[in-house]
């Protein structure tokens, strides 16, 4: 998400970070050129002019003369303007009433609606440790009872029943009292989405509202459509107290207008993004995180978060035995730490996260294809656990049956097994301690060395 607008504004802004003084002519221009990027990445046009006005505002102030630093001040101001359009801080979800917490899920056809339903869920047993009920009362798609029934056993939270003979109204009443009954902390009501927005759904939709009464509303709307989807929440929130946003399929919107645009034009702030099709892929909304990583700076928080959560204790500390005990290093830890990086969403998913990515040459982020990551895992799969603990036993006719088994050619066996050698000489180098040693080693297998080969 971004990469056009952190593109542009890391260009833009690189210019005048270095100026000893900023005057009326080069922060002039430099506004134009953020005014271009913001709407060259699908803002809303009132949202550009508020934005601006506010960046110049404080620019040709008192903030920026008085500094030592005068262009990087600036960058400091655009950082904390983008974080107020997007809303001061993370807005948790309120669920703090008598169970069960009734949320209710709104929005268009095709925006992800049911997918976001099985995501919070899962979300909310994980985290939160809360017993949570789904329910589904989009009645006019058959297919998407089914879709939710499957999320709900993926995901493992309890699913309620409904087929499409039942009217919306009886199913939510239905289940809520079985969520009553059954002490659910929490209770997710998936609603029909329609193509546009009509008053037939309008009507239903409040009549579930006032039936259940949440206390959270959420909408949930596709990133990819840009300004559109401030305007589609605008339309709904007139007709619903919504309580906040989803902004769904954020990993395929390369511009970000929507995320910069709902906040401003609805007055609801974004609660979770959806980054991804795994029930795992989605994160609470943090702008001034956002912010550091629309401008090139990386979100490490977020990066922490997610080793925290993914990276698997057991395997960890089962690596930092092996270590402590200076044992070697083999293609099942090497497997293992595949794994635990697809779990994190990939090297594309981590790196996006880390300060100065927006930096790399376009030819050299190409050469990062998880799909390369996918293969490796493969050919480690076609070996014996006797290959795996020894791999100075993978010969010619090994390597034949190997490459057979993964789908794969020798000279991709050939590759991998390169590549696992220089990682073995890494650990070794960590093992004796010489971390410049581990750089060097650590340089060569990053983009534009050994572990992506060019196309």
């Amino acid at each position: 998400m971004f990469e056009n607008l952190t593109e542009r504004l890391s260009r833009t802004l690189k210019n005048v970070s270095g100026r000893g003084r900023l005057t009326d002519d080069n922060i002039k221009d430099t506004l134009r050129e953020v005014r271009m990027a913001l709407l060259e990445a699908d803002v809303a046009l009132p949202v550009v002019r508020e934005f601006v006005k506010r960046v110049k505002e404080r620019a040709v102030g008192t903030e920026v003369s008085k500094s030592l630093t005068p262009g990087q001040e600036f960058i400091k101001i655009v950082q904390s303007e983008l974080e107020a359009v997007m809303g001061a801080g993370n807005e948790a979800l309120d669920l703090s009433c008598q169970p069960p917490a009734v949320i209710l899920m709104a929005g268009l056809q095709g925006a992800g609606k049911t997918t976001s339903v099985g995501k919070l869920g899962k979300l909310l047993k994980e985290r939160d440790k809360k017993k949570v009920l789904v329910v589904s009362a989009d009645v006019y798609r058959p297919a998407a009872i089914k879709q939710l029934e499957t999320l709900a056993t993926d995901v493992g939270v309890d699913f309620f029943p409904s087929n499409v003979e039942q009217k919306p109204l009886a199913i939510v009443k239905a289940a809520l009292e079985h969520g009553k009954t059954k002490f659910y902390d929490v209770v997710i009501v998936d609603t029909a989405g329609r193509l546009h927005v009509d008053e037939e759904m309008m009507g239903e939709i409040k009549d579930i509202h006032q039936a259940l009464n949440p206390v959270e509303t959420l909408f949930v709307v596709d990133a990819m459509t840009g300004q559109d989807a401030a305007n589609t929440a605008k339309a709904f929130n007139d007709a619903l107290p919504l309580t906040g946003v989803i902004l769904t399929k954020v990993d395929g919107d390369a511009r970000g207008g929507a995320a910069l645009s709902v906040r401003h034009i609805t007055g609801k702030p974004i609660k979770f993004l959806g980054v991804g099709e795994k029930t795992d892929a989605l994160e609470p909304f943090h702008p001034d995180r956002v912010a550091s990583r629309i401008l090139g700076m990386g979100d490490v928080l977020s990066l922490i978060e997610d080793l925290e959560r993914n990276v698997d204790k057991k395997e960890a500390e089962k690596l930092a035995k092996k270590f402590k005990d200076k044992k070697g290093f083999d293609l099942e830890d090497f497997r293992s730490q595949l794994q635990q990086m697809k779990n994190m969403g990939g090297m594309m998913g981590m790196l996006d996260k880390l300060p100065g990515m927006s930096q790399l040459p376009g030819d050299m982020k190409d050469k990062v294809d998880d799909k390369i990551f996918m293969q490796m895992e493969a050919i480690i799969n076609s070996m014996t656990k006797g290959e795996r603990a020894r791999p100075e036993l993978i010969k010619g006719s090994r390597k034949k049956r190997i490459a057979a088994g993964s789908g794969t050619q020798v000279q991709d066996v050939n590759r991998l097994l390169k590549q696992f050698t220089q990682m073995q000489k890494m650990m070794k180098k960590m093992q004796k301690g010489g971390m410049k040693n581990m750089m060097r080693q650590m340089k060569g297998m990053m983009p534009g060395g050994g572990m992506f080969p060019g196309r």
